[in-house]
């Protein structure tokens, strides 16, 4: 079974089971990803088939995916992915 396109819809539910529920890990992302050293406030704003938008402070940022994302459920996949590739001890 394949999961929906990344369309805005997609995107906006995605950003905001996101920033509801694991707002550590959109730190984790802007931290280790991004290269911003100890953001405050870190907000999804959007996601892509090629990257993720995160305003970091009052400041934008991308931090684009290693692949571009084929729906909703590779989306899912990737981004836990992302958290299980961090160092430990990165946040």
């Amino acid at each position: 079974m394949t999961g929906q396109p990344i369309n805005k819809e997609i995107s906006q539910r995605i950003c905001d089971h996101m920033n509801s529920d694991h707002k550590d890990s959109i730190l984790k992302y802007v931290i280790y990803y991004g290269h911003i050293k100890n953001p405050k406030i870190a907000h999804m704003l959007e996601i892509s088939p090629d990257e993720m938008k995160i305003d970091v402070d009052g400041e934008v940022i991308c931090i684009p995916f290693k692949h571009t994302l084929l729906d909703s459920k590779d989306a899912h996949r990737t981004l836990v992915q992302m958290i299980k590739e961090l160092p430990i001890g990165s946040s």
